[in-house]
């Protein structure tokens, strides 16, 4: 898709610039600065005909490696404002900015929006930097980054992220990461953004919260796309959260639409919305174009990113470049009932793909080259075996067909208290084979999944899996299809978009919770009912997760809270094991 050489003003992007008061008091600041000997960046040169900029929408770092870092920031121009705007940039190893090490210059253009990215080059390895932006007489905030270690590490923290829905609520969750200072980096699994309409999906409180979504209509252009990029980059729980730490992010469907395939879309119709692959490649530039990433190609997203001798993380793409489309449960859903056979060979399906044979390939190659203790795959969708009994999926289904996950329960106690008492229709459903919950996820392309940890197995990896996308939390244990242990699963509920509780609101969180532990034996924790991130920590023996919640997304006050801390052991005799930490 070609980009529009002048874009479309709106309300977010190209606010009004600040007047000419404040103007005139940052030159003289700068002026007096100068006499000082002390000259700060947002000082040097400029006039009284250059155009009012400001930085509205915060900087960010992102991709670090151990000698460099990639640096983004936005610039606001006037509206109307097409022409190039020059932009510094400096990085230094200390908060006053005193020692400076590295700086240079950059342009944003009307062609990216005007953004900048910039890769600060020759840095140490685990450093902290402090960076900041100038344009003309405005002058950016400083944020910290800093770069990986290399040899020998002890430790490595990463705060885990997914499924930040603006309408939903505050972004409290990203508030309460970003008072850390003891963060490597972050990790975005996705879904930094939604695709939908105003008083679409989960936007209840929006209009009360001044969360209206913008553009109004669902997003479909390269402008519609930049406009919703700059409304959460506004938000200052998000910018707080990227001026504290590198983010290493990757995208999941709804930065583009809803359960999104390598040539289609569950929420995208071509007869009124045109071709999908000028959908997807307005989303992607536009991702590139708002987000602190190093790419090469627009289209790819995945790539590694190595702390030392200890960890090595692989970004994976689990829903754009070679998903096939997911299978539908109504399709094996007969007037003579549930089409087991035909299902087991549609989700097992030999050629089936998540990933796409490139990047699997890339993946085996990166892990078998690796030494790190862990190998640890930064994705979006839920690797582990979900099975639950055939009705209850169907109640979620066909409300009134099946039961619910309480009933279930009630039907399980009363066989194993008084079998004599269960009714004909009762021992139906008790006879009913247990299947995924979830065909979006690795449950609905098995023979990919079996393809991943047969490589884990077979060099012999500690894997660690983290999973965004559900919007709950969940601890698996991952077992290949011959029972053999290979690694686990660590996955992160959302920063605010609702989890079972919203779909399942008849249901008493503490006790389905409970259920699905029972129902699953994978499972060795869940929570379907709160938002939060998950802080993981690894060393040479162990890798651990501690799932932090907040108490509320609908008001700036809010408590945080540490609910459950799990870890698995190095080695072969922990390995696939999840033990209390």
């Amino acid at each position: 898709m070609k980009t529009p050489v002048r874009p479309t003003p709106h309300p977010i992007r190209d606010a009004a610039p600040a007047d000419e008061s404040r103007r005139v008091f940052v030159r003289q600041l700068a002026l007096g600065a100068t006499a000082l000997g002390t000259l700060p960046l947002a000082a040097c040169g400029g006039s009284d005909n250059d155009p009012e900029v400001r930085f509205a929408h915060g900087v960010a770092s992102g991709d670090p490696l151990a000698d460099r870092v990639v640096l983004w920031t936005r610039v606001t121009p006037p509206a109307g404002h097409t022409a190039d705007i020059p932009v510094q940039w400096e990085l230094a190893s200390d908060a006053a900015f005193t020692t400076v090490v590295a700086k240079g210059q950059a342009t944003a253009t009307a062609a990216k929006d005007f953004t900048v990215k910039v890769d600060a080059t020759g840095l140490k390895p685990v450093t902290a930097y402090h960076y900041r932006f100038k344009a003309y007489a405005a002058q950016s905030a400083a944020a910290r980054t800093r770069t990986l270690p290399t040899g020998s590490v002890a430790q490595v923290k990463l705060a885990v992220f997914s499924c930040a829905n603006y309408p939903a609520g505050y972004f409290n969750v990203y508030a309460e990461a970003a008072r850390r200072n003891d963060l490597d980096a972050t990790v975005h699994l996705g879904d930094y953004l939604y695709e939908y309409p105003r008083g679409g999906y989960a936007s209840a409180n929006a209009e009360q919260l001044g969360r209206l979504s913008l553009p109004a209509t669902e997003i479909l252009t390269l402008a519609d796309y930049r406009m919703r990029h700059a409304q959460y980059k506004t938000d200052p729980d998000l910018q707080a959260l990227h001026a504290a730490a590198p983010m290493i992010a990757v995208w999941d469907d709804h930065e583009i639409a809803n359960d999104t395939w390598a040539t289609g879309a569950e929420n995208h119709q071509s007869a009124i919305e045109g071709s999908f692959a000028a959908r997807k490649a307005a989303a992607l530039q536009a991702y590139h174009e708002w987000m602190p990433t190093r790419n090469a190609q627009p289209d790819l997203i995945y790539r590694s990113f190595n702390f030392g001798n200890l960890l090595a993380l692989h970004m994976l793409d689990t829903r754009v470049v070679g998903r096939d489309e997911p299978a539908d449960y109504t399709r094996f859903f007969t007037a003579s009932g549930f089409d087991a056979a035909g299902f087991t060979a549609a989700v097992g399906a030999p050629a089936r793909q998540l990933m796409g044979g490139t990047q699997t390939q890339w993946l085996q190659q990166q892990m078998a080259a690796s030494t790190a203790t862990w190998q640890v795959l930064g994705q979006q969708v839920l690797m582990g075996r979900m099975n639950i009994p055939a009705p209850i999926l169907v109640e979620t289904i066909q409300p009134g067909a099946g039961v619910t996950v309480s009933q279930y329960a009630a039907i399980v106690a009363k066989a194993q208290t008084a079998p004599a008492t269960l009714t004909a229709a009762e021992k139906a459903i008790l006879a009913q084979h247990s299947i995924p919950y979830n065909l979006d996820a690795w449950d609905g392309y098995q023979a990919a999944r079996e393809t991943v940890l047969g490589t884990a197995r077979s060099l012999g990896k500690n894997l660690v899996v983290l999973s965004g996308d559900t919007h709950n939390a969940w601890a698996n244990e991952l077992a290949d299809m011959g029972g053999n242990a290979v690694g686990v699963e660590f996955a992160t509920s959302s920063v605010s978009s609702p989890g079972f509780e919203e779909y399942l609101p008849k249901e008493n969180p503490a006790m389905l919770a409970g259920a699905l532990q029972q129902l699953i034996a994978p499972l060795k924790y869940c929570d379907t009912s709160r938002r939060g991130y998950m802080l993981v920590t690894a060393n040479a023996s162990e890798c651990r997760a501690d799932w932090v919640y907040v108490s509320t997304i609908t008001s700036r006050t809010y408590t945080a809270s540490t609910d459950k801390s799990l870890k698995v052991l190095a080695g072969v005799s922990g390995r696939g094991r999840i033990v209390a930490a």
